[in-house]
């Protein structure tokens, strides 16, 4: 009987191991990506995104609605201002809408033409984009980076890369501050910042956002698309066959093979595709793929290798297309450019588009009827109904208004569904005026505030049956009309 050869082991209590035996490392090593810079119709596209989506970005912060921030998620104040519209936490179904919508539209946008988000307008790819240009400027094109980080440690590739690095630091801490911008009052973050005031809080979110995009942007780059963004594994339930990506025509382009400029397709003995095999549209691809392996969930659908291919198709004399934005039934049936755009509106289209376009239509008319302020009613519990000195029977309320307006309001406070029913509140302050009917208080509420109310209903002992009696507060807008009504009950004891 053959037996297995093992090693001898290096003591007694040791367990023999074969010698046939191979250790598989469970982690495949990745080489660097080094993006060649490529240039084309859709290369100035992603330009123009990138420059309209950070002009956006680090812009909007700085404008101003009125005496405030035109865009501002105030967490301490727990306010959200979107231009003239002010948004509180009782508001959050709005807010929730619209991330509702965002990701509707996304699904229609990648049904449509699969990964463009990605592509052109995802802070991850936008901010490796900038952060590859600064890269570029500093260490050179591909060849010369390649070279400079093969060699060894020097005075210049120290300097350079120093130069480099501080530039992203200084890029990606001014990113950090623009983005805690939008949750502090970023004009009163910049003079902190200028007089060394900062508090601890606003450091640490400022270098967390900073070290995130330093990190994300200079050195995870593609890893986070390929391994750690969410949507490049569900983007296939999306995906069908009339969905237009970026796609290599293997038809037209195998067998590939290098030739010279001159030389034509079918010259050789073994008829040749339109590829050369120039292997730039890998090269120029900032995840690493190669698209002539047909698609992959990798491809954020950038369109580098689109340009870079019609390039070469140009210097050589051919067609243009070979690698191009197309749909897998355009490239099997061989569809015009019309028939393609005529299967737009095909059935998955219509049903997110239906969905999307009755979400939208809801929060517009629910923005549009909503009221401008907020009223709770809350029964004090500690005082269900009591006697007073005069002989009336009193039940204790607590309103809380909240003026969802810019401007200083003022609003009457009234109560029907029982007769001869009096109201006693609070004092008011010298800007009010109180009504001299027992029956109405008008109350004032500063600007994107609340208040509470402590409201008293009294009605002479005896009057009501025992029980509970409905009642109905009514409060009024005095200077736009609007009325809110809120139920609650009068208890009479036995």
């Amino acid at each position: 009987m053959n037996k297995e050869p093992v090693a001898k082991p290096a003591a007694k209590d040791e367990k023999a191991i074969p010698l046939n035996e191979i250790v598989i490392s469970l982690y495949e090593a990745q080489d660097k990506i080094y993006p060649r810079s490529v240039s084309g119709f859709f290369t100035k596209w992603r330009w123009v995104m990138i420059w309209l989506t950070q002009l956006f970005f680090y812009g909007v912060p700085w404008l101003e609605w009125g005496h405030r921030q035109a865009l501002l998620f105030d967490l301490e104040a727990k306010r959200f201002y979107i231009f003239n519209l002010v948004l509180y936490p009782q508001d959050l179904i709005y807010l929730t809408a619209i991330l509702i919508i965002s990701a509707l539209s996304l699904f229609l946008f990648t049904a449509i033409a699969g990964r463009l988000w990605c592509g052109y307008t995802c802070p991850q790819t936008v901010y490796t984009e900038i952060f590859l240009w600064i890269e570029r400027k500093i260490e050179g094109d591909r060849a010369s980076r390649m070279k400079f980080d093969a060699a060894t440690m020097s005075t210049k590739k120290f300097v350079r890369k120093g130069t480099k690095h501080f530039v992203w630091i200084v890029f990606a801490l001014i990113t950090g501050f623009t983005f805690v911008g939008y949750f502090s009052p970023i004009r009163e973050l910049a003079s902190s910042i200028l007089s060394f005031s900062l508090g601890p809080w606003e450091i640490f979110w400022i270098c967390f956002y900073g070290f995130a995009t330093y990190g994300n942007a200079g050195f995870m780059r593609e890893q986070v698309c390929k391994y750690m963004c969410p949507y490049a594994r569900f983007q296939s339930a999306m995906f069908d066959d009339d969905t237009l990506i970026v796609t290599y025509d293997e038809e037209r382009g195998e067998p590939r093979g290098g030739r010279s400029r001159k030389a034509e397709v079918s010259a050789n003995a073994k008829p040749l595709g339109a590829c050369i095999d120039c292997s730039l549209c890998v090269q120029v691809c900032p995840t690493g793929i190669d698209i002539r392996k047909g698609l992959q969930y990798e491809c954020i659908g950038c369109g580098a290798c689109a340009d870079v291919c019609d390039t070469v198709m140009d210097k050589m004399g051919y067609e243009r297309g070979l690698v191009k934005y197309s749909t897998q039934h355009a490239i099997t049936n061989k569809w015009t450019h019309k028939q393609m755009v005529q299967r737009i509106l095909r059935p998955r289209v219509l049903i997110y588009a239906s969905i999307l376009g009755l979400i939208i239509i809801a929060l517009m008319t629910s923005l549009w009827l909503r009221t401008h302020f907020r009223v709770d009613v809350v029964r004090d519990r500690g005082v269900m109904a009591r006697l007073t000195d005069d002989g009336k029977l009193e039940n204790v309320y607590r309103l809380q208004i909240m003026n969802g307006t810019e401007s200083v309001q003022h609003y009457k406070l009234s109560v029907s569904g029982v007769k001869d029913l009096e109201i006693e509140s609070e004092s008011v302050t010298e800007d009010e005026e109180s009504e001299h009917e027992s029956h109405s208080k008008t109350i004032m509420v500063k600007p994107a505030e609340s208040r509470w109310l402590i409201v008293d209903l009294k009605i002479p002992d005896g009057t009501l049956e025992t029980g509970s009696h409905k009642i109905e507060f009514q409060i009024e807008a005095v200077e736009s009309k609007e009325i809110v009504t809120e139920k609650s009950v009068f208890l009479v004891p036995r």
